[in-house]
């Protein structure tokens, strides 16, 4: 049995589906060239500070919307419910989550923050029902890879990092993890996600055929 008592895990491309593909379907659908929404986010100075901005809570989601959606040249209205159109759940993970939580892991969510408002991405999960600790980066001005908010989950966990295992499908957010002492997953698919979960956890988390 492992000595590991937590479980954190990332919400969007964790507990959901890919965003990746959300944003692949939301440039066709807008008539974008493929991969203009994630450039405008990830490599755009401007498009970058806005949505690290958002997810601080430095601004509202509908400023978000109407900033980036000037940044993509066109309408902004509920721009980010319509990029996230195709975002659905992610049934495996979500069931191994609460596998866990059964057989007495901690598990906690700790997701960068999109704004609820007008569209909230976490509706329906019920979040603070089914899970042991939720951290919501915006509640505290700050957002994943800042060293500082890793400090926060593991006090709302309450368990060291040693006792943890972290989940996420951004890479950079693993390394702050990893220097608190927390092991790490990088989540590419469902099935190696949890596969890697009972491997550290020592334990199955999946219905078995």
């Amino acid at each position: 049995m492992s000595r590991r008592a937590g479980l954190i895990l990332d919400f969007g491309g964790v507990l959901t589906t890919s965003v990746a593909a959300c944003a692949a379907g939301f440039d066709r659908r807008a008539g974008l060239p493929d991969g203009t929404f994630l450039s405008v986010i990830a490599k755009d100075p401007e498009g970058v500070a806005l949505y690290a901005d958002l997810e601080r809570g430095a601004i509202t989601q509908v400023e978000w919307n109407e900033r980036t959606a000037a940044l993509l040249g066109i309408d902004g209205t509920n721009l980010l419910g319509r990029v996230l159109e195709d975002l659905h759940p992610e049934p495996t993970v979500i069931a191994a989550a609460q596998a866990a939580r059964a057989a007495g892991i901690r598990v906690g969510i700790f997701s960068n923050s999109l704004g609820t408002a007008p569209y909230d991405v976490y509706a329906g999960y019920d979040l603070d029902r089914l899970y042991d600790a939720v951290l919501i980066s915006e509640h505290y001005n700050m957002r994943k890879p800042d060293p500082a908010i890793y400090t926060i989950i593991l006090d709302l966990m309450r368990l060291p990092g040693e006792a943890c295992v972290f989940v996420d499908d951004t890479a950079r957010n693993l390394v702050p993890a990893e220097g608190l002492g927390i092991v790490t997953i990088l989540a590419t698919d469902p099935a190696d996600t949890i596969a890697q979960m009972e491997a550290q956890f020592g334990i199955p988390l999946r219905a078995r055929a």
